[in-house]
């Protein structure tokens, strides 16, 4: 199933790169900052057409309204850009994001950087990779030295959770923070080393499926603001490289 997850994860991929650049049509979801553009939905199509006909009996959940049996055994949750924003304005960071669960746990992820060719992977129990070499997190323990990664949801104005103060209290306390604008390479970037640690609230499933398992498959810790165990359906995602974790619930703690 891996296989077909990175197959299908690329074949979308070069659709949406052979996109980039154009002019696109654009429309609003929620509201002016929540954008979905016609590559967006061709590359779910793609996606879903796939797996119903190579894996007919399982459950979709994707980002842009397509469903199928979500009780399934299997279900697939598809984020067929994740990113929109950047790709719609020519900043060529964005990803193909596909997890499986099977019974509500999550068995295999992929997040594929599109425009860097780069594959991160992850099954259940048999660690990650990108593009076929094994990473794992970083071992730093300063949340001084850290660089850490965020987003900010689409209701960002009227600062949900108090997530400009977050924003700033980590800005005081880390060496850098940095924002992609794609969850599901940020999540990457924690599992394959390169950042200490993320935080975002009002994520989506399709947003942490994928990502949260490359990042426990690496060594790193992904649980809600105060340290609990959370599922593909939370809204207050934090994930670390494990040592700093206690350290980011800190700063939580303080806002």
């Amino acid at each position: 199933m891996i296989e077909d997850i990175i197959k299908i994860s690329k074949e979308a991929g070069e659709l949406i790169r052979n996109a980039f650049g154009k002019a696109h049509s654009i429309e609003f979801k929620t509201n002016e900052l929540n954008l979905v553009t016609e590559t967006d939905k061709a590359s779910e199509k793609l996606i879903t057409d796939f797996i119903r006909k190579k894996y007919p009996a399982h459950g979709i959940l994707a980002e842009e309204g397509s469903e199928a049996n979500k009780s399934a055994e299997y279900l697939w949750v598809v984020d067929p850009l994740d990113g929109t924003t950047n790709f719609a304005h020519g900043l060529p960071i964005f990803s193909v994001s596909i997890g499986v669960q099977k019974n509500g746990e999550a068995i295999a992820g992929v997040v594929y950087d599109v425009m860097r060719d780069v594959v991160f992977s992850a099954e259940k129990n048999s660690g990650s990779f990108e593009n076929g070499r094994r990473i794992s997190v970083n071992k730093n323990s300063n949340l001084n030295h850290s660089v850490l990664v965020t987003g900010f949801p689409y209701d960002i104005k009227e600062n949900p959770d108090n997530a400009f103060e977050r924003f700033i209290a980590f800005l005081k306390q880390a060496r850098a923070i940095r924002r992609l604008g794609s969850a599901a390479i940020d999540f990457c970037y924690v599992a394959n080393g390169v950042f200490d640690g993320f935080w975002e609230v009002s994520l989506h499933p399709w947003d942490i499926c994928a990502g949260k398992l490359i990042v426990e498959e690496a060594g790193g810790l992904f649980t809600d603001f105060g340290g609990n165990k959370i599922d593909i359906n939370s809204k207050r995602i934090l994930a670390t490289n494990g040592v700093i974790h206690q350290k980011m619930i800190d700063v939580m703690k303080s806002i």
